[in-house]
């Protein structure tokens, strides 16, 4: 978790210390919106496993397996999103970027909470506790609070 808070201090650090010129801002911005799809388009289909199971149209089992299989996208995009926002000169004196930024850390760390609760899940034989499903679906609705904000917050300062 801590690795994943400092690399994105790094990366605000980075920010003030870069300015990209045009063509490296531009080759950014294509990275940051490809992270994105990556990243976020691999959270919803994660999600979808799970709406597929509470809809019982595939079992828990297979719900957690698909989902894990999409950790590697999740965190590509996360890290991808983070290296090239470096490079797109944020305005760290708004208070929507700094928002922004805490909800790009709280998704870090609601990340690494996720990717163990995932391998918990796997281990379950059997019928899932309710607390564990409890946990499931916060984690889940952080995660969309925090991906939806950032866009939100994004699209809002890329437009202004």
């Amino acid at each position: 978790m801590s690795a994943s808070i400092m690399l994105l201090v790094g990366a605000i650090w980075l920010s003030t210390q870069l300015r990209p010129s045009t063509a490296w801002h531009d080759i950014a911005l294509f990275a940051h919106l490809a992270s994105l799809i990556l990243g976020f388009g691999a959270v919803l289909v994660a999600d979808y496993f799970f709406a597929l199971w509470a809809l019982g149209r595939v079992p828990f089992a297979e719900a957690v397996r698909s989902a894990s299989r999409l950790h590697l996208l999740v965190w590509g995009g996360l890290t991808g999103l983070v290296a090239s926002g470096a490079l797109l000169s944020p305005n760290l004196g708004s208070t929507a970027t700094i928002v922004k930024l805490c909800l790009v850390g709280v998704l870090a760390v609601n990340g690494v909470h996720a990717t163990v609760l995932g391998n918990r899940m796997a281990l379950a034989d059997g019928p899932v506790s309710f607390r564990l499903l409890v946990r499931g679906g916060l984690t889940t609705a952080v995660s969309q609070l925090c991906w939806w904000g950032a866009v939100v917050i994004g699209f809002l300062n890329a437009t202004r």
